[in-house]
Formats: structure tokens, C-alpha cells, sequence
């Protein structure tokens, strides 16, 4: 198996992210079943060796076909396995790459390169938990350089700041890691901090074009904007990866519901005041009761509107100079509320909400408001923003959809201010607590 980094065949990802990853391609050593026909085994074989011929050509479709053929004749493989995820992944199929990596870890579970490349898949997906479990779980295996920009992509800057702060000060420390911590300090919003370290390696005039592109990075308009640029490829068409290939006794891919992570019942007539022009009577919703979106990709860090075609260097030196956004004051007036998301717990919520304030910054005028729920045995940290008339509050998530945005209106449940948020200065008003 060969390993290479994105800088090298791929510098226009490199150029534009500003940072790198290192994805696995080629012919693992295989998991032999001792079951397979000689005959198939040596067309598969050549499948294979086709398949990466097709590869290095870029030749995508063409790749896929030769590699899911070699698949079908020898599924027990792991190496022609990883070889296919390589084919969908370069091919923008991520929900096909997922599988086929998932498949990959069920026959050979200490293959850290077929991990980083499943949370990649997962992160294109925008099952960005599942992601972070996959790299949690596989920590050991994954160079932290990798593990730690493939944290922020999932929605966790934080704790990729930390792996990345760990391994900038150790002996293997290099470029590569440096730029990774630095896009990672960009994710969460610390951008003096951002420049300090990426002009380590490069000069005054580099640095301010790599902000410039870490602006319109940090801003995908879908889940996959990030990996398709980072990887330098275009998202397609999924259809999926054909079930005859699945291995058996490893379970499809598939998106959890968003009642798992949004608890309650859609209050029908809230729900279509958010996505109709008018704004219904007030009906009753009884104090505790949820009212939920369409399904969702869940846990998610709130992704952003697409970024203007041209950015000024002046307007992301305005972004530096921003620490935090000026905290308006809002008064209270209702019970409602807005849910902007469910996540893993009040850190990665905390990173929503910088990322869904700098999507819609009038959310900014608001205090961010969290409580814990416990579902079927897990536990999400529920973030919003409240102490609206459900008109209001219908506005502002209407608002918040036309930039992208995932939310829905619900009666107030126990919300209570962010432990982390920081309230305004003294002498400005407060909101009423809830």
C-alpha cells in the first residue's frame, strides 16, 4: 500500500485549503479467504491492477467499474476494498466510499488510512458524530497532523486545536502539521492565532492570501464542500454502492433520524409557518413538547452560506481584529425558542454557534441557550436561542433557512443561558432568564 500526501498530486486542494491530508490508494495486502476459484482470483487481480491504472489517469467512472468488478470477484479482499472506497472517494461518491471503507475496517481493523478515509466519507455525508467516532476510535492509528484537520472538518475545532497544539510542539513537528493547526485555529474563529502560526513557514504576502482562502474554506455552502476541496474532486451522483458487493454480516450505511437528535413531535402548524409566507394563529403546544424539522444530517456543526467570489484581504483583517462579535441586547418577550442543532456535548455546541452567528449575524444580537437531552440511552447538548413570540421566532428561523441554515420553532423546555456563553458588559441589558 502506497501513501501519499495531497500536496504532491494534488496542489490545488493544497493551494486552496492551505493545509494537508494523507489518503491511502493502491493495493493493500489482502485478507485471502482461501475460498475463491484460482480463475477469479487472477481476474480479479487484474480488475485491480486496472482499476489503478485508471486511478493515476484519473479516469474516475472507469476506475469504479474495474474496482467493483474486482470486488465481486473476490469480496473477501481488503485490499481491492480499499482500493474501490479510493475510486468512489476521487469520484465524489462519499455515501459509496463509506461503505466500501466501513468494509475495509470490518476485514482489517487496525488499517488507520482506511479509517481517516471513512471519517472523510462520513464528514462529505454530514454524518460529522460518526465521523468523530470513527477518528476517536482509531486514534492509535491516524498521524495526528491528519486526525487533527479531519476533527475540525467534523465539526470539533476544539479538540483538533488540542491534538494539533500536541503534536506542533513534538519532535516530528513539520510544516504540514503547523498549516493543519493553523486552518484548525481558523475553524474556531481564532484568527489572530491562525496567522501567528501559518506565518511560521511562509512570508507576510503568502500568509494574507492563505487567510483569504481560509475564509471562503471556512464557509461550504453543503457537507461536502470541504473534502471535495481538500481531496480536489466534484461531488456526483450517488447512487450508492451495489448491494451484491456489501460484506456480509457488515450493515448498510445510513443516516440516523433526526428524532434521535431533535427529541419531540413536529407541531405541524409552527412547522409550516417557518416554511410558508404567512404566519399561522398560535395554536397550543404543550411546555416541554418539541416541534421538529423534516429530517436532517445530525449533530452536525452548522455549515455556512458559499463565501463570495473574490475576498479582500482588508475584510479578513476586519474578521482578526473581531475577536467576538459585539452582543447586542435583545429583550425577552415569549416562550418560544429556536433550535439551531443537537451535538455531542456543550463544547462542540459552542462551535456551532460561532459558525451559525458568523451564517446569520443577527444571531449574534441573541444569548446562546443549551440543555441537555437523553435519548434512547444517549445524551445531546440542544442549542437555541429564545424568549420569543412564536411569530418572532418563526421569523428569525425562516431567516436563518434562507442563509442555509438547519433550525425549527418550539416551545422553551428548560433552556438556560450557555454555560460558556460570555453575557454583555456591564450596563448593557440582558435578556430575562427562562
Amino acid at each position: 500500500m502506497t501513501i501519499r500526501t495531497i500536496a504532491g498530486a494534488g496542489a490545488t486542494a493544497l493551494l486552496l485549503a492551505g493545509a494537508a491530508l494523507t489518503v491511502t490508494h493502491g493495493i493493500a495486502p489482502a485478507v485471502a479467504s482461501g475460498r475463491v476459484d484460482p480463475k477469479l482470483q487472477k481476474a480479479a487481480a487484474d480488475n485491480a491492477a486496472r482499476a489503478q491504472s485508471e486511478l493515476s489517469r484519473k479516469h474516475w467512472d472507469k476506475a469504479i467499474r474495474l474496482a467493483e468488478q474486482a470486488v465481486a470477484q473476490d469480496g473477501q479482499d481488503s485490499g481491492y476494498r480499499a482500493l474501490l472506497g479510493n475510486a468512489y472517494l476521487r469520484g465524489g461518491r462519499f455515501a459509496s466510499a463509506e461503505q466500501a471503507f466501513a468494509d475495509v475496517l470490518t476485514l482489517r481493523p487496525e488499517d488507520g488510512g482506511a479509517a481517516l478515509n471513512l471519517a472523510l466519507a462520513r464528514i462529505a455525508t454530514g454524518r460529522w458524530d460518526a465521523a468523530r467516532e470513527t477518528l476517536d476510535a482509531h486514534s492509535a492509528a491516524i498521524a495526528p497532523a491528519d486526525r487533527g484537520l479531519a476533527l475540525a472538518l467534523a465539526g470539533d475545532p476544539a479538540a483538533a486545536v488540542e491534538v494539533l497544539t500536541a503534536a506542533a510542539r513534538g519532535p516530528a513537528s513539520d510544516a504540514k502539521t503547523r498549516q493543519n493547526l493553523a486552518l484548525a485555529l481558523a475553524l474556531s474563529g481564532r484568527w489572530a492565532e491562525a496567522r501567528a502560526i501559518a506565518a511560521m513557514d511562509m512570508d507576510a504576502g503568502a500568509v494574507d492570501r492563505r487567510i483569504e482562502q481560509w475564509a471562503a474554506f471556512a464557509q461550504p455552502s453543503s457537507a461536502a464542500d470541504q473534502v471535495s476541496s481538500l481531496l480536489g474532486v466534484t461531488p456526483a451522483v450517488d447512487p450508492g454502492q451495489p448491494v451484491a458487493l456489501a460484506l456480509a454480516g457488515t450493515p448498510a450505511v445510513a443516516t440516523a433520524s433526526v428524532d434521535a437528535f431533535m427529541p419531540g413531535r413536529a407541531a405541524a402548524a409552527v412547522e409550516s409557518a417557518v416554511v410558508s409566507q404567512e404566519i399561522p394563529e398560535a395554536t397550543p403546544v404543550a411546555a416541554g413538547v418539541a416541534a421538529v424539522a423534516p429530517p436532517v444530517a445530525v449533530s452536525v456543526p452548522i455549515p455556512m452560506i458559499a463565501a463570495p467570489a473574490a475576498y479582500k484581504v482588508a475584510a479578513v483583517k476586519r474578521m482578526v481584529a473581531t475577536a467576538r462579535p459585539a452582543q447586542a441586547t435583545v429583550q425577552a418577550r415569549g416562550d418560544w425558542v429556536v433550535q439551531l442543532g443537537a451535538f455531542r456535548n456543550a463544547g462542540v455546541a459552542k462551535d456551532g454557534w460561532s459558525q451559525a452567528t458568523r451564517r446569520l449575524p443577527a444571531l449574534a444580537q441573541h444569548r446562546p441557550n443549551g440543555v441537555s437531552a437523553s435519548v434512547k440511552g444517549a445524551t445531546f447538548y440542544r442549542l437555541s436561542v429564545g424568549g420569543f413570540t412564536r411569530g418572532d421566532a418563526v421569523a428569525l428561523c425562516r431567516g436563518y433557512r434562507a442563509k442555509g441554515g438547519v433550525c425549527f420553532v418550539r416551545a422553551t423546555a428548560g433552556d438556560q443561558m450557555a454555560a460558556w456563553f460570555r453575557p454583555p458588559s456591564k450596563g448593557a441589558v440582558q435578556l430575562a432568564s427562562r
